[in-house]
């Protein structure tokens, strides 16, 4: 009965954990920003002259593009962050699924920003049509897959949130 217990209160501690990160999302833009900013700037220096004024990528002095916090995808790190958590593992696990899929998403969207940035100053006729598609329809794909990924590589085996409710139950039924 004390394991039982024990694995609830680590349930809960996990949950509350949950709770507390919910009001962190403007500290995920805080850091992600800057980050976001100076590597897409990076990666266009490759092929572009490239500089930085404020949250404005200028590249060859003509073509502004300005990073906004939705660039950021604050909130995905967010949800992949909520998915790692309602999801019992052990803290090693944890930290390196964590870790990968932070990593991925920062690497999926420093290319995104890169490849519409380059549609931008090559004046793609459907720039626009591209850039909500992507927005509102892959950049959840993005996140789903990147979840997947995580859930292959480090052999998750139990459902976000499911499987502590299922726990509950067969605590309550016994």
């Amino acid at each position: 009965m004390e394991v039982k217990r024990n694995y609830a209160v680590l349930i809960f501690l996990r949950y509350l954990i949950l709770l507390g990160i919910m009001f962190t999302l403007p500290l995920f833009y805080l850091i992600l920003k800057p980050l976001t900013i100076h590597s897409s700037a990076f990666l266009l220096s490759l092929f572009y002259n490239v500089l930085i004024t404020q949250d404005f990528l200028i590249i060859n002095l003509t073509f502004p593009i300005q990073i906004v916090s939705a660039c950021v995808a604050g909130s995905a790190y967010l949800l992949l962050l909520i998915l790692n958590l309602s999801v019992p593992m052990k803290p090693k696990k944890r930290a390196y699924a964590i870790a990968f899929s932070f990593v991925l998403l920062f690497l999926v969207n420093a290319l995104r920003i890169l490849v519409f940035s380059i549609l931008h100053v090559n004046n793609f006729r459907f720039f626009d049509l591209a850039h909500k598609f992507t927005w509102y329809f892959l950049s959840t794909l993005f996140v789903v897959t990147i979840w997947f990924f995580s859930v292959k590589i480090f052999k998750i085996k139990k459902i976000p949130f499911y499987s502590d409710f299922k726990y509950f139950l067969k605590i309550i039924k016994s």
